[in-house]
């Protein structure tokens, strides 16, 4: 089994982090890789959507279905793929954590390479570390200027 871990520290308020990240809706415009997020089902707090990724090189979209479940209060999430694709088996756990600096936002994944294809958990691990880590600052930039934005409308309709 292989494993990422990443974080980032997202100078913003803990509920705009946690709303915005977690409006799956809302992905194709927070995350740069993914075209289109599609609701499936809802059951209690647990999401199930189909995700499509802008096309590779080669024209290809790719899409697979995932299921999550986020807590809000401890400010976790789980999450794993249904659909698996190329892996055995993918799982996620997002959390999130107040600091002096802001939200740490930690994304760790565990996952299985299957066997029998051109690339295994080594490269994997490397090109799932260099997209979240373009993510992530994607998604810091995007939540950072929306924190401002609200302030400043808080500050103009202030006064």
């Amino acid at each position: 089994m292989a494993s990422t871990d990443n974080r980032i520290v997202i100078n913003a308020p803990m509920d705009l982090v946690w709303d915005m990240t977690n409006d799956v809706e809302s992905w194709p415009r927070l995350f740069s890789e993914y075209s289109r997020a599609e609701i499936l089902d809802r059951d209690g707090d647990t999401i199930r959507f189909r995700l499509t990724m802008r096309p590779d090189e080669n024209g290809v979209e790719w899409s697979w279905v995932s299921e999550r479940t986020p807590d809000p209060v401890t400010r976790t999430v789980r999450a794993r793929r249904i659909e698996t694709g190329p892996f055995t088996h993918m799982n996620l756990h997002w959390s999130y954590t107040e600091t002096d600096d802001g939200v740490e936002m930690r994304w760790r994944q565990e996952f299985t390479v299957r066997p029998g294809l051109p690339f295994g958990d080594p490269e994997m691990t490397e090109r799932l570390n260099t997209n979240t880590r373009r993510e992530m600052a994607r998604i810091k930039e995007l939540v950072e200027r929306a924190a401002a934005d609200r302030t400043a409308g808080r500050t103009a309709a202030g006064r």
